[in-house]
């Protein structure tokens, strides 16, 4: 739950590629992560599907200056701008990459392929025409940043609650996700200038050239991710009441759908960033 999309690495790196900060082979690396393969169907002016390498060429071609990412779920069309057709491929896959630059978005089809044990991951990523439109519901990083610590201190206080019975495992996550706002701001404030961006492991947030704010709200995005996990994975913990029940997953809802639209305010800042500067 709220995971790394691999919207978001293709978006991230792409990004970096587009804005010259790194090589096509670092940026296809990253994107592919610990999948096999990736490649890219539909794209004007090829028959066939590509790699990504020729793919981000192709789109630079055909004007595309930035990537911004979309998380949709049934009823929250977060980051979808049209038409009902990409809306409803994206939202099947709860996931898209829409093109800055030209009206054009990509959404992944993942498969599993080889015998058991040896299994890997192919990704394809459907090109397809999208409708030049604001993106549904992202909030700038300010706000993503406010509402994210507002929604995790109310379901701190929730869970603690409900927890002070007896089950200690989700409280106590709660507790340490929202305490790490302050941790993650201090790392990240560290990273001025154009280096890549690392949460506290040294593992790599975000690609070169986003904001230190971009890292700091994606690192409590992920954080609330986890937390949203445990809290699910544990049952319902000290929650004993058919009312404390629904107390835990009214509690639990808003903070997953703020956190959601954190993760894509900041995956998408460079080019709100960019959009701001040309206003």
């Amino acid at each position: 739950m709220l995971s790394e999309p691999r919207s978001g690495r293709l978006a991230a790196w792409g990004n970096a590629l587009l804005a010259g900060l790194v090589s096509p082979d670092d940026a296809v690396l990253a994107i592919v992560g610990e999948d096999a393969v990736h490649r890219v169907e539909g794209l004007p002016g090829e028959a066939a599907p590509v790699g990504l390498t020729l793919a981000l060429g192709r789109l630079r071609a055909l004007g595309v200056t930035g990537l911004r990412i979309a998380l949709p779920q049934p009823g929250h069309p977060l980051g979808l701008s049209g038409p009902p057709e990409f809306n409803a491929r994206a939202l099947e896959a709860e996931e898209a990459v829409i093109c800055y630059g030209a009206a054009l978005g990509l959404v992944p089809e993942v498969y599993e392929a080889g015998p058991d044990g040896d299994v890997h991951v192919e990704v394809v990523w459907h090109c397809l025409a999208v409708r030049e439109a604001p993106p549904a519901d992202v909030p700038s990083l300010g706000e993503a940043e406010r509402e994210l610590a507002e929604a995790l201190r109310e379901a701190t206080e929730v869970l603690s609650r409900l927890d002070v019975a007896g089950s200690g495992p989700v409280a106590e996550a709660a507790i340490d996700a929202y305490r790490a706002r302050v941790d993650g701001a201090a790392r990240s404030a560290s990273l001025r200038g154009g280096g890549r961006a690392t949460g506290g492991s040294g593992r790599e947030v975000l690609a070169p050239g986003y904001p230190p704010r971009a890292v700091r709200v994606l690192v409590l995005a992920q954080r609330v991710g986890v937390l949203i996990s445990v809290a699910y994975e544990n049952g319902h913990g000290g929650a004993v009441s058919a009312g404390e029940m629904a107390a835990r997953g009214a509690a639990l809802r808003p903070v997953e759908r703020t956190a959601r639209r954190a993760q894509v305010a900041a995956y998408n800042s460079v080019v709100e960033e960019r959009e701001r500067g040309a206003r």
